[in-house]
């Protein structure tokens, strides 16, 4: 093991996103892979270790590695949590170079699911996840199969326990699309009213479709490297001061916490742990938001606020531009797009070196980003900052 050594995010590469037609998932995982190299400063011969990791259709994996030209690797792996594994990814590749098993390792996202003559609602229709068989079919013969129900289900039961309302999911919907109206890269950028959202349309009550994550077609990618090499190159170092994971398994047996405590639960803490750190000295959040609803049951279960008092708390304009714990600044997974954790994990890098450009936060020494994976079945936490761990 490298003594003493820490690691840092030294690159960072986007594809074009959004509705983008004609590119495989391997096409636009290279490229991205590419511009997060250039935006290091980094030969692409340089990196000597790939973690791969697609959407639900699986058509990216390994063989990246010939795509890209990649010689004589140290590391070549691919990595699935769903919405959490971008946080995984990072986290293995901070224990990989900083461990010497490789130098600079390459983490890269990327799917392809819309299609010109399809709707967004029908792209992870097919095959996203496996229909239930034996007991577990009475959920089949209730509807209660896709993402979007079984979210819903999570979200009524906190209504039902704390008293959450839609107008305060709405707030975060809101909040993000304010965000959004800075970021260049965002779907939608045109502001959005609370009326707006109650007036849209029913996808699976409670949620709204404007509680729902956009649809996106891209890739993404970030370089870790160890800190001290991360210093020499073209970027200023986002240094990985902790993580920390959360499984919580079979979410919805009968007496579990499903929709009241998730994965974050367990990770933020361990990961806050790590950095030697508390809840109060973040200072920005990039949470996962594949549905308003887990922005604010995450905000709980980080302990921002307590049980049952995330409604009020984004209502009261906290998560904001202006707020006190600014969230989701480059608009999210609703109205940003959608690359699984690479969209929070992005944002963080942008927001830690001080180029998020008009959307830019005051202070960003403590970046917090979450990853969601699942219906609540898996969580994953990176604490970021512009400082290493010892600041």
């Amino acid at each position: 093991m490298t003594t003493g050594a820490t690691a840092a995010i030294a690159g960072w590469g986007i594809t074009d996103v959004g509705k983008v037609y004609g590119r495989s998932a391997t096409d636009l995982a290279a490229d991205a892979v590419r511009r997060a190299a250039v935006d290091a400063g980094l030969p692409l011969s340089g990196i000597d270790g790939l973690l791969t990791s697609s959407g639900l259709r699986r058509d990216l994996g390994v063989r990246l590695q010939d795509t890209l030209g990649l010689r004589d690797l140290r590391l070549n792996t691919e990595m699935n949590a769903f919405g959490a594994t971008a946080g995984a990814m990072v986290m293995f590749a901070a224990a990989m170079v900083t461990a010497g098993t490789a130098t600079a390792v390459a983490c890269v996202f990327a799917d392809a699911p819309l299609r010109p003559s399809g709707s967004a609602g029908s792209a992870y229709a097919a095959g996203a996840r496996p229909i239930p068989a034996g007991i577990p079919s009475y959920r089949l013969a209730a509807g209660a199969v896709t993402p979007n129900v079984l979210y819903a289900m999570a979200a009524r039961r906190h209504m039902q326990t704390y008293g959450t309302t839609t107008e305060q999911l709405g707030a975060i919907a809101v909040a993000q699309r304010e965000w959004a109206g800075s970021n260049p890269l965002a779907q939608h950028r045109t502001p959005l009213t609370l009326a707006e959202h109650q007036a849209s349309r029913w996808i699976a009550e409670p949620l709204h479709l404007l509680d729902c994550c956009l649809v996106s077609n891209g890739g993404a990618a970030v370089i870790v490297t160890t800190a001290d090499r991360a210093r020499d190159l073209a970027r200023p170092p986002v240094h990985v001061i902790g993580w920390g994971q959360g499984h919580p398994g079979q979410v919805m047996e009968r007496g579990s916490e499903f929709g009241l405590r998730t994965g974050a639960a367990i990770a933020g803490p361990a990961a806050l742990r790590m950095a030697g750190l508390g809840i109060d000295d973040v200072d920005v959040l990039q949470l996962y938001d594949c549905y308003t609803y887990t922005v604010l049951v995450t905000l709980e279960d980080y302990g921002v606020c307590e049980k049952g008092e995330g409604g009020p708390f984004v209502a009261e304009g906290h998560t904001a531009r202006g707020g006190k714990l600014p969230c989701n600044t480059g608009g999210g997974q609703l109205s940003g797009y959608y690359l699984w954790g690479f969209t929070p994990l992005g944002e963080a890098v942008l927001q830690a070196r001080g180029q998020a450009g008009e959307r830019q936060v005051d202070r960003c020494d403590v970046v917090l980003v979450s990853g969601n994976g699942g219906v609540l079945e898996h969580h994953a936490t990176l604490v970021l900052s512009p400082h290493g761990p010892t600041s």
